[in-house]
C-alpha cells in the first residue's frame, strides 16, 4: 500500500520549513569574490531534517542489492561484500589519511597497495600493476593507451587497429574508440568463442592488439587461447585481457599463462568490494614484462623496508589526480588475505558448480543455445516455448515479483533472447533451489497465464515503464513535472 512517505522528498516541500538553521555566531565572517556568489538563491527543497531522514530511510528499503536478496546479474559477479572488510576498511588510520600527505606518513597504506599489485601479479601472471584506475573501463581505458605507447616507443604508428569479437562486453569497442583505435568486429563461433578463419583474416601489420575475456561472456573457455595468442603476437599485436570473468579461473589458471600482455581486474567483481551504484569502482591494469615502463603513474615501489610512490619510465601518465579507491584497494586486500592462497581456488570452483547446476535444473524449459558444461556463467536464449509470446523481457520483470533481482538480458548480443545468468560461489543450494523453483513457476505461467508475465511487475513501487520514453524524455526537475 502506497504511503505520504512513498512520495518524492521534494513533494514535501513546504515554503520556510527548514531542516537545521546556523546562527550568525556559528559562523566566521568569509569574503568571497563577486564573481563566485550567486545572483539568487538556490532553488532546493524546503524540508524538516525529520523528513529528510524518513524519505531517504524510505528510500534505503525500496532499494534492491545482494544483501536484499538474489543477484543473479551475468558478467558482473554480484557477490557478498565481507563486513570486515568495511570495518577495517573504516579504521582511523585509513579514513582519515590525506592524499598530499607525504609518503613517510602513510607507510601501512602504501604497504597494503604494495602487496595488493603483488598479488594480483600471482593470479593473474603478469609482471607487475598500477592501481591507478578508478573502474574497469578506466583500466580498459589504461590498457589500450599502454598498446598505443608501446607501438609509438617501437615507431610502428601505423598499427591503429584492435580486433574485438561480437561477443565482447560492450565497453571493449568504447573504450578502444575513445582511445582513437578503429575497431574491427569478428564474428564469433555459436559458441561465442574466437573464430579462427575470422581472426586469420583481419590479421595485418596495421593491428595493435586484440581484446577478449576468457571465458567469454557466453560462460565458455576459450580452448584455442594458445594459438590465438601466437597469432596476434606472430602479426606484431598485443593481447589485451579483459578481466571482467576472472572469477572464475582464481586459483586454476592465469591470463599470464595463455599469452596476454595486459589486463584489467574488476576489483568490485571479483575481489568483493562494494559494486553498482556508478562506484566506487576499481579496475587495476597489469602488464607483462616488456610494458612495465609504461604503467601509468604513479606506481607504489619498495625500497628496503620502506614504501614510497615512484614513476614508470615511459608512463601514459596519471590517470587521475590521486591515487585510485583507498577504501576499495583495503577491502579487497582483507578479502584476498582472508582467503589466502590455499583457499583461493574454492571461488572458481564453486561459481562454475553453482553456474552448471542452474543451467542443468532449467534446461528443459529454457532454451540453452550452448550445450556442455559452463564456467561461471551461462546463457539462456529466452523459454523453449514461445507460443505465447512472452519475451526474454516478460520474464526478466515478472522475476521482481517474486523477490528475485533479473539476470543480465538481452546480452550477449549473439542470441536474440539472451538471459545471462552468474550465481556467484557465495550463494547457498537452498537459495538457488528457489531461484530455480521460481524460474519454473514463471515458464509455467507463461503458457498457462502469460498476460500476468507479460504485465509484470505486480508488486513492486513502480509498475513496468516506458523504457525508450524514459530514456528520451527524462524527468530530471523536481518542479513542473506533469
Amino acid at each position: 500500500m502506497k504511503t505520504h512517505y512513498d512520495t518524492l522528498i521534494f513533494d514535501l516541500s513546504k515554503e520556510s520549513r527548514i531542516g537545521y538553521q546556523y546562527t550568525e555566531k556559528n559562523l566566521n565572517e568569509v569574503n568571497l569574490p563577486q564573481n563566485l556568489l550567486r545572483a539568487s538563491s538556490a532553488d532546493l527543497p524546503e524540508v524538516s531534517e525529520f523528513d529528510v531522514v524518513r524519505h531517504f530511510t524510505n528510500v534505503s528499503q525500496k532499494n534492491f542489492g545482494v544483501e536484499t536478496g538474489f543477484y543473479p546479474l551475468g558478467s558482473c559477479t554480484m557477490k557478498y561484500n565481507p563486513k570486515i572488510n568495511d570495518e577495517l576498511a573504516t579504521l582511523s588510520g585509513f579514513s582519515n589519511i590525506h592524499p598530499l600527505q607525504p609518503d613517510s606518513t602513510m607507510q601501512g597504506l602504501l604497504q597494503i597497495y604494495h602487496e595488493t599489485q603483488e598479488m594480483l601479479s600471482e593470479i593473474s601472471g603478469l609482471k607487475a600493476y598500477s592501481l591507478n584506475p578508478f573502474a574497469g573501463a578506466h583500466g580498459e581505458l589504461a590498457g589500450l593507451m599502454i598498446i598505443k605507447a608501446y607501438h609509438e616507443k617501437n615507431n610502428d604508428s601505423k598499427r591503429n587497429k584492435i580486433i574485438i569479437p561480437d561477443s565482447a562486453h560492450g565497453t571493449n569497442p568504447a573504450s578502444a574508440t575513445v582511445c582513437g583505435f578503429d575497431v574491427i568486429e569478428i564474428k564469433s563461433n555459436l559458441d561465442g568463442t574466437v573464430n579462427m578463419h575470422a581472426l586469420k583474416e583481419v590479421l595485418s601489420d596495421e593491428i595493435a592488439g586484440l581484446m577478449l575475456t576468457n571465458p567469454n561472456t557466453a560462460g565458455v573457455f576459450e580452448k584455442d587461447i594458445l594459438e590465438i595468442s601466437k597469432l596476434v603476437h606472430n602479426a606484431g599485436g598485443l593481447l589485451y585481457y579483459d578481466g571482467a570473468n576472472l572469477n572464475a579461473l582464481l586459483g586454476h589458471a592465469k591470463p599470464g599463462d595463455m599469452g596476454f600482455d595486459i589486463t584489467h581486474i574488476n576489483l568490485h567483481k571479483t575481489f568483493s568490494t562494494p559494486h553498482g551504484g556508478g562506484g566506487p569502482g576499481s579496475g587495476p591494469v597489469g602488464v607483462c614484462e616488456k610494458l612495465v615502463e609504461f604503467l601509468p603513474n604513479p606506481i607504489v615501489v619498495k625500497n628496503g623496508n620502506t614504501y614510497h610512490l615512484g614513476e614508470a619510465k615511459d608512463s601514459i601518465g596519471n590517470l587521475g589526480l590521486f591515487y585510485g579507491n583507498a577504501s576499495v584497494y583495503i577491502r579487497a586486500y582483507v578479502y584476498l588475505r582472508t582467503l589466502g592462497k590455499e583457499n583461493i581456488k574454492d571461488v572458481g570452483s564453486l561459481a562454475v558448480l553453482n553456474a552448471n547446476y542452474i543451467k542443468d535444473s532449467l534446461k528443459d524449459l529454457y532454451e540453452l543455445p550452448i550445450d556442455g558444461h559452463c564456467m561461471h556463467e551461462f546463457v539462456f536464449d529466452g523459454l523453449k516455448d514461445s507460443s505465447t509470446g512472452v519475451k526474454t523481457l516478460d520474464i526478466a520483470k515478472r522475476l521482481l515479483d517474486y523477490g528475485y533481482h533479473a539476470p543480465t538480458i538481452y546480452f550477449p548480443l549473439i542470441f536474440h533472447q539472451s538471459m545471462m545468468i552468474e550465481p556467484t560461489e557465495v550463494e547457498s543450494k537452498d537459495t538457488l533451489d528457489s531461484f530455480i523453483n521460481i524460474m519454473r513457476i514463471v515458464a509455467k505461467e507463461a503458457i498457462e497465464n502469460p498476460d500476468i508475465v507479460k504485465t509484470a511487475p505486480h508488486n513492486t513501487i513502480v509498475r513496468r515503464l516506458d523504457e525508450v520514453k524514459a530514456v528520451k524524455n527524462p524527468i530530471l526537475k523536481y518542479k513542473d513535472i506533469k
